[in-house]
């Protein structure tokens, strides 16, 4: 019920006020991963940090003092994170000690994730079968299929990250979301063209006819989180990008006020469809003003 008073109250005062406070926090937990992915370059990294539970409740604290009421624990893989006794699900108690109203995990699915009291999962999907395992290893798709039907979860999702490698597989893996029984809903993003992953990079021609495939399918009634008022920002990038909606903690302690992709000069190239969501939200567009709650509000 808070959620119900407080979304609206944080859209008034950002868009009538001008006070731009987060909604929602991406925190980073660590470095350490199970897979060697094509798009990252976190598993070659020798210093990996991990954060210790006092860390990240200093974090959380400091998320909520700035507004936000949403978090989402990534990686490296989070489902790895262990601090003495403390585990992934003692920090999703712990944001809600503080006052979140919900705490959100992504993962690989390479490991089992059954028992997560996180209120959504997000599972990374990049491509149906030899696609998927093209970008994240041989064999992973397979464990992964386990592990979401073993997981069970009643709020599991699947995202999958658009590139130059796996755009023939976007119709199928739609399809496969679609059919899964533990599978809610599908997201689907395009590659950020990070230095040294420029090559994964989707634009041009090939990105409109996979975005006017994806609005397609949308209006089909697949289950696909994204607006249609937001997929067609996202053919071109050229709109106002309200990225200050969500910040960033990475996981050497850097505390940002938006997506890091701005630090590095891609936002021109954005992959990821939160900027365009978050574009229509601010500008009232009802159908992701649905999609928005339909997320928020589980």
């Amino acid at each position: 019920m808070n959620q119900l008073f407080y979304l609206p109250l944080w859209f008034f005062k950002a868009r009538i006020l001008g006070i731009k406070r987060p909604l929602q926090t991406v925190l980073f937990i660590s470095d350490k991963c199970n897979l060697a992915c094509r798009h990252c370059n976190v598993y070659r990294l020798t210093d990996q940090h991990v954060k210790t539970y006092e860390q990240v409740r200093r974090e959380l604290e400091y998320s909520y003092e700035l507004g936000s009421r949403f978090v989402d624990f990534e990686g490296g893989e989070p489902t790895l994170w262990r601090d003495g006794d403390h585990d992934l699900n003692s920090l999703i108690r712990l944001s809600k000690s503080i006052g979140f109203y919900s705490a959100t995990i992504t993962t690989n699915a390479f490991m089992p994730f059954a028992g997560s009291e996180a209120d959504s999962i997000w599972v990374s999907l990049d491509g149906l079968g030899a696609y998927h395992d093209d970008i994240r290893g041989q064999g992973v798709f397979e464990r992964l299929v386990k592990n979401i039907a073993d997981a069970n979860h009643p709020n599991l999702s699947v995202n999958m990250v658009i590139n130059s490698r796996n755009y023939p597989s976007v119709e199928e893996t739609i399809r496969f979301a679609a059919s899964n029984p533990h599978i809610r809903s599908i997201s689907l993003n395009f590659h950020n063209p990070y230095p040294g992953s420029e090559e994964l990079f989707l634009g041009g021609a090939l990105r409109e006819e996979v975005i006017n495939l994806i609005i397609r399918m949308k209006k089909q009634g697949f289950p696909i989180m994204n607006s249609v008022s937001g997929l067609r920002l996202m053919k071109h990038c050229d709109f106002t990008k309200h990225c200050w909606i969500t910040n960033f903690i990475m996981s050497d302690g850097r505390r940002l006020p938006q997506c890091p992709g701005k630090d590095e000069g891609i936002c021109d190239r954005c992959g990821l469809s939160m900027s365009g969501e978050m574009n229509a939200i601010y500008n009232l567009r009802p159908d992701t003003l649905l999609a928005g709650l339909k997320l928020r509000i589980t």
